[in-house]
């Protein structure tokens, strides 16, 4: 039984792999060419005039930031656009009836998205290093903020799949949710700047917790302590799985 979960759970996410690598163009090229304009932008020709910030160049404190906006962007948009598209096209109605177990449906999807983040990641670090050299402060915080930022959005991506009625209901949270809370997270500047009001505004938003995890893994500089951020991350993980555990298995906006 567990060799035949294994082939389900491989198929699919060979399938999700082999999707995003037809379509490289659209899904590889475009975030590189994003980050590197705000490399060229933020970095070369302001943070000149910006100096020091946290006690590293401009450059070098946004880099962790630019690297975690493209992963969380790409895990999100795999997911919700696959999986939309598979049930746009009635294709999912072959996986709810396969005796697949609703676990092996989740993490194929999320594995997908898994892959292209990190293989984005790695593009846009390439690209960085063109820029200033690379500093990691531990590389284990690095991979384990890495992976579990991918498998959250990942997971938030297959929910809009789910609840999506049209290819617009796809676009719309990356748009109005997603872009702001990743730019008002701690990207280009660090939370303590901010009055202190601000900071617990901010506080709210869950991505300021994992670029500050990442940037802390990089630079050993953080906004917020990192265990708190770890302890954030598995809680949204925990509950975003369960709700997309419950969705799929009872077929809710699935079943016709």
């Amino acid at each position: 039984m567990f060799k035949l979960y294994f082939t389900a759970l491989r198929s699919l996410a060979v399938k999700e792999t082999n999707r995003y690598l037809r379509i490289w163009v659209q899904t590889l090229v475009p975030p590189v060419i994003t980050t590197s304009l705000y490399f060229v932008i933020f970095g070369n020709l302001i943070g000149g005039r910006i100096g020091e910030m946290g006690g590293f160049s401009y450059m070098e404190f946004i880099v962790p930031g630019l690297i975690m906006m493209s992963v969380i962007t790409s895990s999100y948009a795999n997911v919700s656009s696959s999986f939309f598209s598979q049930k746009f096209q009635k294709n999912i109605e072959e996986l709810l009836v396969a005796p697949v177990p609703t676990h092996i449906i989740i993490w194929g999807f999320v594995f997908g998205g898994l892959g292209r983040s990190i293989l984005v990641g790695t593009l846009v670090t390439m690209i960085s290093l063109f820029f200033v050299p690379l500093h990691v402060y531990s590389w284990s915080i690095v991979i384990i903020t890495l992976l579990m930022t991918a498998i959250l959005f990942s997971l938030a991506g297959l929910l809009n799949g789910i609840f999506a009625q049209s290819f617009d209901d796809v676009s719309i949270v990356p748009t109005f949710v997603l872009q702001p809370l990743t730019y008002l997270g701690g990207v280009f500047y660090a939370i303590s700047m901010l009055p202190p009001v601000w900071q617990a505004i901010s506080k709210i938003n869950p991505i300021v917790y994992m670029i500050s995890g990442f940037r802390y893994g990089f630079l050993g500089t953080i906004d917020v302590p990192i265990l708190f951020s770890l302890i954030i991350l598995i809680l949204f993980i925990s509950v975003l799985y369960a709700v997309c555990w419950y969705l799929i298995d009872r077929g809710r906006g699935l079943r016709s």
